[in-house]
């Protein structure tokens, strides 16, 4: 599985922050004993931004941390440093959406419910170069479209992603690009529909209201246990990790909801072929 350095990142700034509450200081002075801002120690251990290794072990030091436990959290906070592909995608992709691309990297499972289109992760070269075009317009568009694709690899990796998502109907419904866009597109899902790691579930119109009629989301679930699940929402310009365990927990009990309120994975495949021949 990929390494992702967001994931380290995201590792050292919980420890950092628990190591710093358990010494029983305030981000103040130990943010003034590290000779660093505030603001500057808030971020590191909210993930926001990286932190040197040299500076990992200045903390490690305050909070009188030392022999292997320190070295392993050094180690880490190098990896960290490494680059992600997505950094090479950065003149396209906002600051807040490769945080969740580097998690996306290296998630285990993703649960997710889409209300208007289908999500990055199933879309076509085609629908996604359109969903661009009326998004964002056409600056940087052809970088933005290689950017998504790339992501789409975490479905084909040796060790793939669990992808669990839901489709409101309408998703099926609603003609992004031309005729052919859409057919191909609906194609494209009844297709990947069938891989044993891909779980796609259409919301139809008859199940009423939902829980999650006000916001699309995603849950990102890892392999290992030291790396908490995290909840993912965004807009046109910006996004927001939750990861407190009872979002998450809030969250998991809606995705299992709609599930229950949606068609079968069999019912939904049969759905997705009807709304293709309905563009083909």
């Amino acid at each position: 599985m990929t390494v992702s350095p967001t994931l380290r990142r995201r590792r050292i700034a919980r420890a950092l922050r628990h190591l710093r509450e358990r010494a029983g200081m305030t981000l103040d002075v130990a943010a003034r004993q590290l000779d660093m801002s505030k603001s500057n120690l808030s971020r590191i251990e909210n993930a926001q931004i990286g932190i040197k290794p040299r500076d990992v072990r200045a903390a490690l030091a305050l909070y009188e941390v030392t022999g292997a436990d320190a070295e392993a959290l050094i180690e880490i906070a190098r990896s960290a440093q490494q680059r992600g592909w997505w950094q090479s995608y950065s003149d396209v992709l906002p600051e807040w959406f490769e945080f969740y691309v580097g998690l996306e990297a290296e998630a285990a499972t993703l649960r997710t419910y889409e209300a208007e289109a289908v999500p990055g992760l199933l879309q076509t070269e085609a629908y996604a170069r359109e969903v661009y075009r009326l998004t964002a317009g056409e600056d940087g568009i052809e970088r933005k479209v290689a950017a998504r694709l790339h992501r789409q690899n975490v479905l084909h990796r040796e060790s793939p992603v669990e992808l669990s998502v839901v489709l409101n109907e309408a998703v099926l419904l609603r003609p992004i690009g031309a005729r052919a866009v859409m057919a191909g597109q609906l194609a494209h899902m009844s297709t990947i529909g069938q891989q044993p790691n891909v779980t796609i579930h259409v919301l139809p119109f008859a199940a009423g209201g939902h829980p999650a009629m006000n916001t699309p989301y995603v849950i990102l679930s890892f392999a290992d246990a030291a790396d908490a699940s995290v909840v993912y929402l965004d807009n046109l310009t910006m996004g927001l990790a939750l990861e407190g365990a009872g979002h998450v927990r809030g969250y998991s009990l809606v995705h299992e909801e709609l599930c229950r309120l949606a068609l079968s994975p069999a019912d939904s495949m049969a759905r997705l072929e009807e709304a293709f021949r309905n563009f083909a």
